[in-house]
């Protein structure tokens, strides 16, 4: 029970702020200057972030898994459950902001070159368990897309039942690409170079917040 409370709280969290992060965009602010204006009271606030849904072995299931042992003994977890209507739908809207950034471009969603970085489900971890790489890539194939991804830390990514190989992060393959969707922070990557080069970005985790330049290619979450 201490474990699942952890793992609870945590996603609870991340699932307000995933809200926040939506009520950000109607409003026209940003989400991350704001977290972490917040975060400057030295009590009572703890800073948790928005992102393209969440993943790992514990924070997307211990909740479920809270979940149904309260129901089985006739509790209704209704805070649990909002959290996870939530998170659940970040990465339909990570999909739906991408939309959007194409057709600023004139250009729609079926036959675009989309070119995730990053499919791990947390930065500098070979992990991809319930990574919401998965769902973002397995719903731009339903609708046209042609998608590739980069991630050394995961050479090999199982998607649908279909192996996907991970490629390089060359020139000519960021160039290529319609838009650049961040899924996945890594360190190792030169976020400056990656808005140089493409053609759009969407940044979900706040990757490209030191890049200084070009800035009007990045489209966050």
């Amino acid at each position: 029970m201490v474990k699942l409370l952890e793992n609870t709280f945590r996603a609870v969290n991340i699932g307000l702020v995933n809200e926040v992060a939506r009520m950000c965009r109607s409003l026209g602010v940003d989400v991350w200057e704001i977290i972490d204006a917040a975060a400057t009271k030295p009590f009572g606030f703890m800073p948790f972030y928005p992102g393209p849904g969440l993943g790992g072995h514990c924070i997307p299931i211990d909740p479920l898994y809270l979940s149904w042992k309260a129901r089985v003994h006739g509790f209704e977890p209704r805070f649990i459950d909002l959290a996870t209507q939530v998170n659940s739908a970040m990465p339909r809207l990570v999909v739906s902001i991408l939309v959007e950034v194409l057709n600023q471009h004139e250009r729609s969603l079926k036959g675009s070159k989309i070119l995730l970085i990053g499919v791990s489900y947390k930065p500098n971890v070979n992990d991809a368990r319930e990574s919401p790489a998965i769902e973002i890539i397995g719903e731009l194939w339903k609708r046209g897309a042609k998608v590739g991804y980069h991630d050394s830390y995961v050479p090999a990514l199982e998607v649908e039942g279909q192996s996907v190989q991970s490629c390089s992060l060359d020139d000519e393959t960021v160039k290529a690409a319609d838009c650049v969707l961040i899924v996945t922070d890594h360190s190792y990557i030169d976020y400056t170079r990656v808005v140089e080069l493409a053609a759009a970005v969407i940044d979900t985790r706040n990757a490209t917040c030191n890049v200084l330049q070009h800035r009007e290619k990045i489209t966050k979450l």
